[in-house]
């Protein structure tokens, strides 16, 4: 039997302006988090990703990743970000 995803729906979730502003900086993290971990495991800059070799192009700072890469980032913290709030949590700055 094929695998079905099923991720918590986020369609009704309307986040506050300044919440969605997060996105973009949790987005940056996610990248350097990711970094962080494939540089730990030997991986280098290269120009195409390779298992093989540890190479990867976008061992890179976030500024500059394709918009296309960022846009990934993106997506993913925005997909935390809503999932949060359908389970109910909400996100508060400290002043």
């Amino acid at each position: 039997m094929p695998y079905t995803p099923h991720p918590i729906d986020t369609s009704s979730v309307v986040l506050p302006e300044e919440i969605a502003e997060l996105t973009e900086w949790l987005a940056r993290n996610n990248h350097e988090v990711w970094a962080q971990q494939r540089v730990a495991d030997g991986w280098v800059l290269g120009p195409e990703r390779s298992d093989r070799a540890k190479t990867h192009p976008c061992l890179v700072p976030y500024d500059e990743l394709p918009e296309s890469e960022k846009e990934y980032d993106r997506r993913t913290a925005m997909g935390v970000i809503k999932a949060m709030y359908a389970a109910g949590y909400k996100i508060e700055r400290e002043r």
